[in-house]
């Protein structure tokens, strides 16, 4: 066998393949439907309220389809092989809003952009998520994959974020979508045709239904990691999201160094994501991600007192170490958690217990919708048509003050996570 195959290279190609268009649909969408396109706040938020309940109810249940899939290319590549067309032409659809929408009529196709993309996407992460633990085995070279993984993702955040404006002001969002599109299926068919599933996964007969989902919903280390993450992740959400106004309302910056702003944040990263995977291997994978938390809470606080381009850009490189440790441990407790789970039902279940964790945390993205609401309406910021009498004063608290609560929540509930603290060699 190449040692391409199965290498933590291959696989990060597809966090780098899915990471551009869902980060650029994270941080724009909002921008491309409320600012330029005009819809309401309200309606925004209850679209992704209805994507929600959507995404409750398909991701658990695909999770389990996928533990149960037997074939000879392995229990998760048919998946993403299927998926693979319908979430680039989704992707497409979610930002080429035909202009000539009114109110209603652009909140009906928002809606279905985000179904759509939400039900492609889904097959598509928990099938590529949960190969994760299935293919490394491990406390070491699970960090080791991850923190290249988290380093790829960070390349795909900077190219989502900073060069995305580029292309959408000198081409438009839809030449911007059908770009990121094309680069997403040439990337993720790289990385499918690099990995070999491993045998021994997919031999052991699958759990009913009822005592799939009772085992994965009664496992407390399980809720108790997820919810902690969720928060942090509602953080990631909000920061990437809030940049575009944070850089127009409180830094004073033009949109052409907005891309300058979101570099500094991104770029520090990439270095940073390695001197995590060192802490990982000293502390082991609970503390580290303990106190990635206690670290991420701290770094968000000097963008409260930022001013201009040069501010912003110093803040943004410390908020990048505390995301930094945040990307890299997570992946590694996880696996813990999965491989004494196998432990106990005799049976890897990477499926359910990815889609379930993905919707548990991807409840960040109402939590983050709310939190852009319920601050939109005290301080009446409305669009960037009428954008009330202290936007300034809404964007320095969503992108500070509802951070740095939710990360010192995260870092509370991480002491209740016992028994997981030792390091675990590969397997």
């Amino acid at each position: 066998m190449s040692k391409r195959v199965n290498s933590p290279y291959a696989y990060a190609a597809g966090m780098l393949a899915m990471m551009i268009p869902v980060q650029a649909f994270m941080s724009f969408h909002s921008y491309y439907y409320v600012e330029t396109l005009g819809l309401g706040i309200g309606l925004a938020t209850l679209a992704r309220l209805i994507y929600t309940i959507w995404d409750a109810l398909n991701e658990p249940m695909l999770g389990y389809l996928s533990d149960r899939t037997r074939t000879r290319f392995g229990r998760r590549k048919p998946w993403i092989y299927g998926a693979l067309p319908f979430m680039a032409l989704t992707f497409i659809m979610m930002f080429s809003a035909p202009s000539s929408l009114g109110q209603n009529g652009l909140f009906i196709w928002f809606l279905l952009a985000l179904l759509l993309f939400e039900t492609a996407s889904a097959v598509i992460w928990v099938n590529y998520g949960a190969l994760f633990p299935e293919l490394y085995r491990g406390d070491r070279i699970r960090a080791r994959a991850s923190a290249i993984q988290q380093a790829y993702q960070i390349a795909a955040l900077l190219v989502a974020t900073a060069v995305t404006p580029l292309i959408y002001t000198a081409l438009g969002f839809g030449s911007m979508a059908w770009i990121y599109a094309g680069l997403f299926l040439l990337l993720m068919w790289y990385c499918m045709a690099m990995i070999r599933e491993r045998e021994d996964a997919r031999t052991q007969e699958p759990l009913k239904l009822a005592k799939a989902f009772r085992l994965t919903l009664g496992n407390r280390a399980f809720w108790i990691f997820n919810i902690a993450n969720s928060f942090a992740q509602t953080v990631n959400g909000l920061i990437s999201s809030m940049i575009p106004f944070y850089a127009i309302y409180v830094l004073g910056i033009p949109d052409a160094e907005v891309t300058l702003l979101m570099a500094a944040v991104f770029v520090s990263v990439i270095p940073l994501v390695f001197v995590w995977y060192a802490v990982v291997r000293r502390l082991g994978a609970v503390r580290s991600w303990r106190w990635a938390f206690a670290c991420y809470a701290c770094s968000v606080i000097p963008l409260w007192f930022a001013e201009g381009l040069a501010g912003g850009i110093l803040a943004g490189v410390i908020v990048g170490f505390g995301l930094a440790g945040f990307l890299v441990t997570p992946p590694v407790v996880s696996g813990q958690i999965i491989d004494r789970d196998a432990k106990q039902t005799g049976r890897r279940r990477e499926g359910i217990y990815t889609a379930v964790a993905g919707f548990i945390t991807r409840s960040s993205g109402f939590l983050s919708a709310l939190a852009f609401f319920v601050v939109s309406v005290i301080f009446g910021y409305e669009s960037g048509e009428q954008p009330g009498p202290n936007p300034e004063g809404a964007f320095r608290f969503l992108i500070c003050v509802i951070p740095f609560t939710l990360l010192m929540i995260s870092f509370i509930l991480s002491w209740a996570l016992r028994g997981y603290t030792d390091k675990v060699e590969e397997v």
